[in-house]
């Protein structure tokens, strides 16, 4: 494994960032604390091989030859979108990038194994700690990535908008940078500024590609993205995306503000490019139809249930064939549900779209090796393939349900403004058991198997420890591991000490799922602050027993890393 990672390193360092230069690394002080000695046991080289490598070559041979010619332009966009995505991280994160890669052409053995931790996880700091563990030097990535100055705190930018209330729009928005003044106060720069230099040339490429497409939707979208890469102005370039269809899906642009710590305000660039199997998506198309009848079965009051979205929520099932951005930074996305703007799923809904090559990689060396470690014999048996695909998909819709745009004290506003920081993995959390609630209930009305059901909860539940493994700092894993303590509160869970392993109680598991997911719901509704730090600091800290199970992991990969060819 050595062998390949110097080879991934070596690749690397003919793609730096910048030509720019930052302060050379100090070799660090022998350990004197415990801190210190947990750091000196740090092992880069075992924490990059969590991470197993998975060559990725998708079938395109349905594609013509313009078509090819298409892709190829977005994945020309897509390497510009991941430069702007390594200013976010940290704006001085591609000059660190260049001291790194300086000293590994050097021939410093331990940069190399630095340079190819930094592209894996976009920046110095481990994304599976959950404290985002410093492999290069000692200073801690910042709470809030690039987005904001490094001395800045969430008290000096709350009483900045208070003080400046004309400010708070640009404040707040997610499309600008905060950035320090002269004299030493804050003002907000929209990204097709502060990110132009790579903006500029990805719109033109955008554009190119919009010349040489063939279908007239897609067109649209890229004309109109490539425009609101250099405004700003996204909401047209969202409703278009809405209504792409053919064999070339693309998502690119600003979406989840994941790496925003201080406010989750701020949104990072990522890509998608991906093939449509136009079969598979037919298949899965019909659950959206079921949307309305999703959202009026949630168990909660009608008060909190929301008819105000769109439901056409179309499904895509995918093959991806390039990545960018957030889109490629440490854990891979197996599907996303996008758009986030609420005025676009008021009015259209959500696209769901299943990267199926990347989810079938997971199962295949993740999830059903899991599954044996984490359940008795007789239900590890049960999990299944199927089920994680099914779950992914009822996750994603379940983004669609649920609330969005509330009403607080009389005022209008949204979930995300009112949690702040405590939304992503509220959010995550959520979408994960109700789609289990959905899957459920599609059993019910005889849509999918209900004699599976048993199965269906064995991987549901299994698959709580792969998002686990991530660190609770990730969303993904907060939202895992809530759902895990709530499951073994109400005795869904039974821990045997002797066999480590779980044994499931398939019907409090099922009751214990229409419980939670209400409990979510209202916490979202009520766009109470203190009410959701509450309940995520009584269930985000994992027992003994899960320790224990994650423990017994460590030979299985955390997760992926799929190579995917560099044109078609």
């Amino acid at each position: 494994m050595r062998f390949l990672l110097s080879t991934l390193a070596a690749t690397a360092l003919l793609a730096g960032c910048n030509d720019s230069t930052t302060e050379t690394q100090t070799e660090a002080p022998a350990p004197k604390s415990e801190a210190d000695a947990a750091a000196a046991d740090y092992d880069i080289t075992r924490q990059y091989e969590k991470f197993a490598e998975v060559p990725m070559n998708p079938d395109v041979s349905f594609l013509t030859e313009t078509e090819r010619g298409v892709v190829n332009k977005l994945i020309e966009a897509s390497d510009y979108l991941s430069k702007i995505y390594l200013l976010q991280r940290g704006a001085n994160y591609p000059q660190l990038r260049y001291e790194i890669q300086q000293r590994a052409v050097k021939g410093d053995v331990e940069a190399v194994t630095q340079l190819a931790m930094f592209d894996l996880h976009y920046g110095p700091c481990d994304t599976l700690e959950d404290d985002n563990r410093v492999f290069v030097g000692d200073t801690p990535c910042p709470a809030g990535a690039g987005f904001y100055p490094v001395d800045m705190t969430k008290a000096e930018f709350e009483q900045w908008i208070a003080d400046n209330p004309a400010d708070k729009a640009a404040f707040t928005s997610g499309y600008t940078v905060i950035r320090r003044t002269d004299d030493g106060g804050l003002t907000a720069i929209p990204y097709h500024i502060e990110y132009a230099e790579y903006l500029k040339p990805a719109a033109a490429l955008m554009r190119e590609a919009a010349a040489m497409t063939e279908n007239a939707n897609l067109k649209t979208f890229l004309n109109l993205r490539a425009e609101a890469f250099l405004t700003d102005e996204y909401f047209q370039s969202e409703m278009a995306w809405m209504d792409l269809d053919g064999p070339i899906e693309i998502a690119i642009g600003p979406y989840e503000v994941y790496d925003d710590g201080l406010f989750a305000y701020k949104t990072a660039y990522e890509s998608f490019v991906t093939v449509k199997n136009p079969d598979e998506s037919a298949a899965l198309a019909k659950y959206k139809d079921f949307l309305v009848d999703m959202e009026r079965n949630l168990p909660v009051a009608e008060s909190y249930k929301n008819f105000a979205r769109g439901f056409e929520s179309p499904i895509a099932v995918t093959y991806q064939v390039h990545g960018g951005g957030d889109n490629e930074n440490g854990v891979q996305t197996i599907a996303f549900n996008l758009p986030n703007d609420e005025r676009v799923r008021e009015a259209k809904g959500a696209k769901k779209v299943i990267l199926n090559n990347v989810l079938g990689a997971k199962y295949d060396r993740i999830l059903g090796p899991i599954g044996e470690r984490v359940l008795v014999p007789d239900q590890a048996k049960l999990t299944a393939k199927k089920w994680m695909s099914n779950n992914t998909l009822f996750h994603e819709l379940s983004h669609s349900l649920g609330p969005g745009t509330i009403t607080v004290d009389g005022v209008e506003t949204t979930v995300n403004a009112q949690l702040k920081d405590l939304s992503s993995g509220l959010e995550e959390g959520k979408a994960d058991v109700m789609g289990a609630y959905n899957i459920l209930y599609m059993m019910e009305r005889g849509e999918l198997d209900i004699a599976d059901k048993e199965a269906y909860l064995a991987t549901y539940f299994s698959g709580k420890f792969r998002s686990m493994r991530f660190g609770t700092g990730a969303a993904h894993a907060k939202g895992a591991a809530f759902q895990y303590n709530y499951f073994r509160e109400t005795g869904a869970a039974e821990w045997l000490p002797e066999e480590k392993r779980f044994r499931l109680d398939f019907e409090k598991l099922e009751q214990a799922i229409s419980d939670l997911t209400g409990k979510i719901v209202m916490i979202q509704g009520n766009g109470n602050y203190d009410q959701a730090k509450h309940f995520l600091d009584r269930y985000l800290p994992l027992d003994a027993a899960a320790k224990t199970v994650l423990n017994q992991l460590d030979d299985i990969p955390y997760d992926i890393r799929p190579v995917y060819p560099e044109a078609l």
